[in-house]
This record gives structure tokens, sequence and C-alpha cells, in this order.
């Protein structure tokens, strides 16, 4: 199902454009920096002619540069910042008297919908970005980003805020489930998917948070003091690759401190790496609130504050006129968001609204969900279900009862509809089965329940939000003691976990079958019970490790997270994630990478060719089972002893779907990054010469298969 050739047909009117006061000006400042009032005027009055940067024939860059030169110094203080009201948040007014159209943006990690906007409109509840990583599916990702530019095009907006490529540093943090996970290749990847999908309708994607926003407390404030290999390697290199490959055409400068400097004005991060070291083209806006300074932010490259102007307004005006932020700096802030929306057309076409298409919207959020699913017990072969040899069953649970559509905060989306678990798991079985639900509030009484039917599933979790980190990785309330009394009471309970990141599993001994759904979205009543019942067999992989203990995790003193005295250290350093967990020989709970399925697959004949740091890796993937179903072939590469790098790490994975008894080949090309370590010195990537270790499977903890290739130094 696609929707990369669907007609937007307009069924509305553009928004009203809302002009924020002109601003006083001295007679010396009215013509600095452009034509001044007389053009001003002409360009109002006067034919197309005397408006070139309406002109199609010239490059996005050149028309940009033509609007600036005709506008007003209160014209480019309009356009600096944005406004917020009653009927606006996240809007930026056009003038229309230049043809500059508004910006409309929009949250959009999970689909359409800033969740904190009175205005906000209903749209696709996709199933959380973890849940997409947990696909490993670049195919997926990007139709992803084709709903959600749809949707944001449907409602007549101009730029949506994401994806959240931010690295699952700390798993506790409430934000884990809007990021793709703890590896900086795979956030690449899925990221760079998911933009293309979104650009590929024309509308603005912008990566977030840029960089190191990886945790909720004092996220207004924190100082995180990173070391410069651990930045470009962990941090930013997720950044750097969807910058080179997907071309967003905005950043959002994030929250924290980094290294004693914040975001929205650290030049090192905006100007010496963003723009300088990857030659970054687009915009930079600010998170809502990130800005602190005026001449800072400018001269570091943040182009655009959000949601309103308390740096970029009355105070921008002021600096110009003290000669502190020089009239081209302000050109040049306006020059790149211009760019950026001439080269999407969004001076070339109003803003228009349609319909969504919630039908096959919804089934593709339903089919995301249960590509995403991540099976991660089956003893006995408890799953799939048999719908026609059960009489009964239980569904039990604080997750049971309504669809867990998403977490909270800024990217909640008000869905279009919902489909319950009672209600997903009775249509699918039919009438002649018996499906009973409790709320899991008196496990006794869930207990009974489960004792007296075929099989008990019980749905647990958690609610993660932006603005707050979970304390532990526990399962809030009770919820583990439910799991408990039902398994006690019912040997064929199945249990389903919907949260946004790792939790703990003190029973997972006690059950035969463990499947973590993540947040489905609104189709999760259809989704889960697919996947329950083996219409769609489970292919997941975990983004994440799922530790044993809340001690176990990388970042697990104050120091580290979450900071004392307003800094927190990461002094981990590059073992983030299942690195840590290699580096100290620990066993998680369920490794990064790992899931299983209804099938069974074998790899073989693992070759690597090429020649330098351009790389192949081939083998064959074979279905060794009796069902069709999904691998993801997982390329790990362990660098020469001498570079100092972890263990192993993701360099690359392929998925493939095979019948019973197929085999396929899989080709990974691996990035030239796969052999280098970022050089603090020379401030650039440098080739770690020696013999590197490729091994390929289905998880970080089975790699079966390995090679080796010697990598020269570069000349």
């Amino acid at each position: 199902m696609t929707r990369c050739g669907r007609l937007l047909v307009a069924a509305g009117m553009a928004p009203a454009l809302v002009l924020t006061p002109a601003l006083a000006l001295t007679p010396a400042l009215a013509g600095a920096g452009h034509a001044g009032a007389r053009q001003a005027r002409s360009a109002e009055a006067g034919p197309a002619a005397a408006r070139p940067w309406m002109n199609r024939a010239q490059s996005p860059e050149r028309r940009a540069e033509e609007l600036v030169a005709h506008m007003t110094l209160a014209e480019k203080i309009t356009e600096l910042h944005g406004i917020q009201d009653a009927q606006h948040r996240r809007y930026v007014p056009g003038i229309p008297r230049l043809r500059i159209p508004p910006l409309v943006i929009t949250n959009g990690p999970a689909g359409v919908g800033p969740g904190d906007d009175p205005q906000q409109q209903p749209a696709t509840a996709l199933p959380a970005p973890i849940s997409l990583a947990a696909s490993f599916d670049t195919r997926l990702a990007r139709e992803y980003g084709v709903i959600t530019g749809s949707e944001a095009r449907d409602l007549a907006n101009s730029l949506v805020e994401g994806p959240d490529v931010n690295i699952a540093r700390v798993p506790e943090n409430g934000r884990t489930f809007e990021g793709y996970g703890e590896d900086p290749y795979l956030s690449g990847q899925i990221g760079a998917a998911d933009i293309e999908g979104i650009q590929s309708r024309r509308i603005i994607a912008e990566v977030k948070h840029y960089d190191a926003n990886n945790q909720e407390t004092n996220r207004f404030t924190v100082n995180e003091i990173i070391g410069d290999r651990t930045l470009h390697e962990i941090y930013l290199s997720q950044f750097e690759a969807i910058i080179a490959k997907a071309r967003p055409g905005a950043v959002m400068c994030a929250y924290p401190k980094v290294n004693g400097t914040y975001n929205c004005e650290n030049d090192y991060l905006l100007a010496t790496v963003l723009r300088g070291q990857w030659g970054y083209k687009g915009f930079v806006q600010s998170d809502f609130g990130a800005a602190h300074s005026t001449a800072g932010s400018a001269q570091a490259g943040m182009d655009l504050e959000m949601p309103a102007g308390v740096y970029y307004a009355g105070a921008m005006q002021q600096a110009v006129q003290d000669g502190q932020v020089p009239i081209a700096t302000v050109n040049k802030l306006l020059i790149r968001r211009f760019t950026v929306m001439i080269r999407f057309g969004l001076f070339d076409r109003p803003l228009t609204t349609s319909p969504i298409p919630a039908a096959p919207d919804g089934a593709f959020a339903r089919a995301a969900a249960g590509e995403g699913t991540v099976l991660l017990k089956n003893d006995g072969s408890q799953l799939p279900l048999n719908a026609a040899a059960l009489r009964s069953i239980a569904v039990i649970g604080p997750y049971a009862g309504a669809a867990k559509t998403g977490g909270g905060g800024s990217s909640h989306v008000d869905p279009l509809y919902t489909v319950s678990p009672v209600a997903g798991i009775q249509n699918r079985v039919g009438p002649q089965t018996t499906v009973s639900y409790n709320d899991g509030s008196d496990p006794a009484a869930a207990a009974a329940l489960a004792k007296t039917s075929d099989v008990a599933i019980v749905m647990v979790g958690d609610s993660e939000t932006e603005g707050r980190d979970r304390g532990t990785l526990a399962l809030p309330g009770d919820q583990d003691q439910l799991v408990e009394a039902v398994a006690a009471a019912n040997p064929h309970t199945i249990v389903v976990v919907k949260s946004g990141g790792p939790v703990l599993m003190p029973w997972a001994s006690q059950v035969p079958a463990i499947a973590e759904a993540w947040y489905p979205g609104e189709e999760d009543g259809n989704a889960v019970a697919a996947v329950l019942f083996g219409d769609v067999n489970p292919s997941g992989k975990l983004p994440v490790t799922f530790p044993v203990s809340d001690s176990q995790v990388p970042a697990s003193t104050p120091q580290q997270w979450p900071g004392v005295n307003g800094t927190a250290v990461y002094s981990e350093g590059l073992d983030v994630g299942y690195r840590w967990y290699e580096s100290q020989n620990l066993t998680p709970l369920f490794p990064f990478g790992y899931g299983l399925s209804y099938t069974t697959f074998s790899v073989s004949r693992l070759a690597v060719s090429g020649r330098g740091r351009h790389v192949i890796v081939t083998a064959d993937v074979t279905n060794t089972g009796t069902r069709a179903g999904a691998e993801v072939a997982q390329v790990y590469v362990a660098d020469p002893a001498a570079a100092g790098e972890p263990p192993e790490q993701l360099r690359g994975f392929a998925r493939v779907t095979l019948r019973p008894g197929e085999t396929k080949p899989v080709m990974i090309a691996l990035d030239p990054h796969t052999f280098q370590i970022w050089d603090s010195t020379a401030q650039r990537w440098t080739t770690a010469a020696g013999q590197y270790t490729i091994s390929l499977g289905d998880s970080s903890a089975n790699l079966p298969l390995h090679a080796t290739v010697t990598v020269r130094a570069a000349p």
C-alpha cells in the first residue's frame, strides 16, 4: 500500500495570514541592509518583474537572496521567529505584499500531531518510532515518512518536526519511545528513510534534537560533558549520515548544554560541525524555548526562534541597532530558511486541506505495528494461537482495555479512530469464542478469570512522556504481581508488553510466551491480534538492550544520569547500549538485535569482497522452518585492538522475506566510516589500519559467521 502517487485535491481554504506588529525603526535602520521603503512600495504595487524572487527559472537560493534584498528590517525581524497565541503555536506568519507564505509547523515523529496544540487536528496514530526501528526495514521507514508527509500536507502544514534520532543512552529517558534506539547506525538508516518519505511529499522534514537530547530530567539546563570522539562517533554520526543521505530541510537545535554551551548558540556544533564539516545547507530552528541569546545564537547559525521572539524580535532589532548583530548576519539567517521553503515549493503553491484517507493509512499503521512487534519468548510454540481450538480467552491488564496509541507530550497524535485489544481479539476469533476482560487492578480476580479460561493474555506496559524520565525500568504499579498471579493460575499465559523502551521482567521465566508490541498506534487491537493468531509472523528485532536490572545499564551512577549539580558526565564513552554489555561481559535479559519468529532461519556462505574501505558482505539466508517469515541479517564489525573501539558494532543489516525452505542471498555494503575512527586533534575521520573481524548473525549476541579483512592506512 502506498500514498506516493496519491493526488491531493484542494478541499479548503489556505489559513489566514497573521502578521506581528511592525517594529518601530529609526531612520538609519529603515534602510539598513535592504532596498528601503521605496523598493518595498514598488514590490507591492509593481508588476511581477518587481518580484524576481517569484521567478521559478532562478535557483531557490537566488530567489531567496532577491527576496531578502527587498525586505524592510521590520519584515526581516518578523520572519526570524514564530508567534504564539490562542490560534497559533507552531506558526511563522507570512507577508502578503512579498508573497511570503506562512510556515505552518506540526510535530511528527509518530504521525501528524502536536499533542500540546489546542488547534490539533486528528490524524493517523502510527506505531511509536521505537517500533519502526524494531522493523530494521528502511522500506517501511520510507513509507512511514510518506504517510506522515502526506497527512501533514492534507492538514495544510509546511514542516514536520521529526524524526527524533537521539540515541537511547539512558533507557529510562521519557522519550525513548520517540527515537530509534541505542545504535547510531540503525538510527541513521531508519531516520534517513523516514525523511526521504516525508520530503517526497514536498513537506520539510526537521531532524531533531541536535544534539545529545538524551534525558528529560533537567533537560532545559543540564550540561553534558561528552568527549569529542564519543560525541562524533555516537551522538553526531546518525545526524551526519542523515544529512548526507536525505538532505533534511531543517534541523532542530536542542535544549541541553554540550560541554558548557547551549546547543542553539553552540558555535562548534552549528558552525564548525553542521555547516563546516558536513556542509549543511538547510536551516536551524530552535526547540521551543531552547534559545538563550540573540547575538550568540545568530552568529552560531540558529536561523529561526520558536515558538516566539524572546531573543529574535525586539532584542534582535536592538542588537542590529547596536552593531552586535550585523545586518548581513540577519540576511543570512533568512536566506537559508527561504531557500528551503522555495526548494519545497512553498512559495509557489497555497496551503490547502484534503481529507485524510483513514482506511488505507490505518491499514499501513496496522501492518507497521505488526512488523515492529518483537517475539521475545515462545517456549513450546505457545504462539501462534489457534482460534478454532479455543473456547475462552481471558484478556487481562491495564493495557488491554484501550488502544495504546503512543507516548505523551508534543509527539502525541489525536487518532482518527482506535481499535481496543479486546475488540481486536474478539473480531479475530469470532463469536464462537468467549473473550472476557479484566483490567488487572485486582490480581486475585484476574487470576480467577485466567484459571477458568483456555488461555490468558496479559497486557502490561508503561506510559512514557516528554518532560519526565522513568525512575526505574520496572513496570509501574503492581503489574509484576499481576503477571505472576495470572501465570500461576494458567500455564498458558502470554504476556504482551506495550512499552516505549526496555522494561524489567522478573517474571520472564514463569511465562511461556512474551511479545514486545511497543506503542502500537491506533490499530493496536487488530495489530496485536494478527501477531498472536499467526496472521502476521513476527520479525521485529530489539533496537535497545533489555537489562536484567536497573543497575546493569551503562549510565548507572548519579554522575552519569541524571547528573550532579546540573552536570551529566558521559564517562561510559563509546560503550553505549550493547557496546557496554559486551565490553563488561554482562549478559542482559534480551540483547540488542534479538527477536524470534514462528519459523526458523540459518545463515551460511559468508563472503567479504572489495578493496580499501569499500567492502561488500554477502551471505545466504535460509528459512529452515514451516512458515513464511522475514529475517534480519545483521553485520557487526570488530576493529583492530589498537583502534580503541568497542568489541563489536552494528555496521549493516538486510531484511529478507522467505518461504519455507527458501534460500536468498543478501548483500550488504559497509559504510566507509566502518573502518574509520574520529581523530579529535585533526578534527576529521581517519582510517584505522589493521585487521577487522566481520561477523554476521541474527542479533548482537548470536553471530555464527565470521570473516576478516585487512585495511591499510589511507595515503
